[in-house]
């Protein structure tokens, strides 16, 4: 946490407001992903910034064999982050800098688990892991306590089933968890937020 708060100072990497509250409003609230994917090894982190949850994940797989967190990131100076993060802790993980509309598609080893905290609302999301979920994968996205107006605004472009799971860290969050998604029709968006 100290390279975090470093860093913090030089790059807005999470909420200022929020550093008290490091280890709960962060940490742990990465950590109870691994609850509801507890076979999944691959993991793809979408959006990845400060590090959370996908940083915190490639910690706590570090020695999980097989375990591994793909952490994508647009940023350079918080892709950078990442990747000295990694090496000091020592995670399992690999930084991709890209968009995540232009990287997803392209991601070849199967992934168990794609997650995402504070990165779009969750109809995007949803289009940009589509192609993940559709292949298998889980999503675990983080929300806030607007989830309900997110989810009624999802089901304008996709056909899902989610199931909500309240945080374990308090508050007023969630974790919206999804196995199988449809597009409602063609206006769906597409991953850079255009209409299909």
């Amino acid at each position: 946490m100290a390279l975090l708060l470093q860093w913090q100072a030089k790059t807005n990497l999470i909420s200022p407001a929020t550093l008290p509250q490091l280890w709960t409003r962060h940490v742990a609230d990465s950590l109870q992903l691994l609850r509801l994917a507890p076979d999944a090894k691959s993991w793809l982190d979408i959006g990845s910034g400060g590090g959370f949850p996908g940083m915190v994940l490639a910690c706590a797989l570090a020695d999980i064999p097989g375990g591994s967190v793909q952490l994508v990131e647009r940023n350079a100076k918080k892709a950078a982050f990442l990747r000295e993060a990694l090496r000091v802790s020592g995670g399992a993980g690999q930084v991709i800098l890209a968009d995540i509309g232009d990287s997803v598609d392209r991601i070849v080893p199967r992934i168990d688990c794609v997650t995402a905290r504070a990165v779009a609302p969750l109809h995007q999301l949803i289009g940009f892991a589509e192609p993940l979920i559709s292949r298998g994968a889980k999503a675990l996205f983080l929300k806030g306590q607007d989830v309900e107006a997110e989810l009624t605004e999802a089901t304008r472009y996709w056909k899902l089933n989610p199931r909500l799971h309240p945080s374990l860290t308090g508050g007023q969050g969630w974790i919206v968890e999804l196995d199988a998604v449809e597009r409602q029709h063609q206006s769906a968006p597409t991953p850079n937020g255009a209409s299909a």
